[in-house]
């Protein structure tokens, strides 16, 4: 992997916690609409984060951890 200046490493205050919220919005929700959630959380961050060249970082680091 190419270095990079988006932050790869570990950054939450309390990982538990964003887990377990993140699996709760998911909890009651079938495959469709649990897509629909997962796309508007990526929009939404795309969003708050909004710089183009930290975003399309962000794309080819989760391209290239998907071929794991």
């Amino acid at each position: 992997m190419k270095p990079t200046h988006l932050n790869i490493n570990p950054n939450f205050s309390d990982p538990d916690t964003f887990y377990a919220a993140l699996t709760n919005i998911h909890r009651d929700l079938d495959r469709e609409q649990s897509e629909r959630v997962n796309a508007r959380l990526v929009l939404l961050l795309a969003n708050h984060i909004g710089d183009l060249g930290t975003l399309e970082e962000a794309l080819s680091i989760a391209s290239e951890l998907s071929n794991d």
